[in-house]
């Protein structure tokens, strides 16, 4: 019995079929800076996910309407005793909330200093961009204002 196939269907048996896609990420600057023809700048590939990681590191909890547990809630652990746990728990805080609001950016390393006689946090996140492979690190400095 001669089993009928579609003419896409006839190199099925042959090998398999590969397809390459880049994928592109784009999002638009947080700056909102505007060019001359009226249209705002974006930012591509490695330099949106560094924004939107860092975006999403800064942003506390209940900032953001509809999802109250989004963010990395960090600048309102600085209102926290200052001791070695609480550097650690940024660090898991941070790797978390990565992992699971930002699937564009994988974290390599996350390192949290705590400066209690300033008052500060000093946060360091090496991620990798998942579409390009590049390795990103982001520091930041998380003073409480007085």
């Amino acid at each position: 019995m001669a089993r009928a196939q579609a003419a896409e269907d006839r190199f099925l048996s042959s090998s398999s079929v590969t397809g390459v896609r880049k994928r592109v990420y784009k999002d638009i600057d947080i700056r909102l800076t505007i060019r001359e023809s009226g249209d705002v700048f974006k930012k591509t590939d490695a330099e949106a996910v560094k924004q939107a990681v860092k975006n999403l590191v800064m942003t506390n909890y209940y900032e953001k309407p509809f999802l109250p547990k989004y963010g990395g809630n960090v600048r309102a652990m600085l209102f926290e005793l200052a001791d070695d746990e609480t550097a650690e728990e940024v660090e898991q805080q941070i790797r978390g909330t990565i992992s699971r609001f930002e699937p564009r950016a994988e974290v390599l390393n996350v390192v949290a200093e705590v400066k209690d006689e300033a008052n500060a946090l000093g946060v360091s996140v090496t991620f990798r961009v998942i579409s390009t492979n590049e390795i990103v690190t982001i520091n930041q400095f998380i003073q409480r204002l007085r």
